[in-house]
């Protein structure tokens, strides 16, 4: 199976340092309106998960979800999850470590495409 969302060393370094602090942790793709398009950090339940989002994985043990509309441009992706230094404008929980995660993408191949992990809803 092929992984649809992925995450890089320097990345995983920050959530583990996130879970000392919050615990159990999740992430959800954001839409591109108040805070462009960051994946945003949350403690695990801390953002309400609608009946359009999806699930593409976990990251570290951590469910990254994104709404059903924007995972049908990014179908053909796969997302690595970065972090950059930097602060965003986001509740995101990494914020006031001066750092922000990002998405760096790539299309699938062909043999990928036939291979995709499976998605999981809310009611799974």
């Amino acid at each position: 199976m092929v992984n649809r969302v992925e995450i890089t060393p320097a990345a995983s370094a920050v959530i583990r340092e996130l879970k000392e602090k919050h615990g159990p942790l999740m992430f959800h793709q954001s839409g591109g309106c108040c805070d462009g398009s960051q994946p945003m950090c949350f403690e695990l339940g801390e953002f309400y998960i609608g009946s359009s989002d999806v699930c593409l994985g976990q990251i570290d043990a951590c469910p990254f979800w994104m709404s059903q509309d924007q995972f049908e441009y990014w179908k053909h992706t796969q997302l690595t999850i970065d972090i950059v230094e930097g602060r965003g404008s986001s509740f995101s929980l990494e914020i006031p470590l001066g750092k922000r995660f990002m998405v760096r993408s790539r299309l699938f191949d062909a043999d990928e495409l036939k291979n995709l992990s499976p998605l999981s809803y809310k009611a799974d």
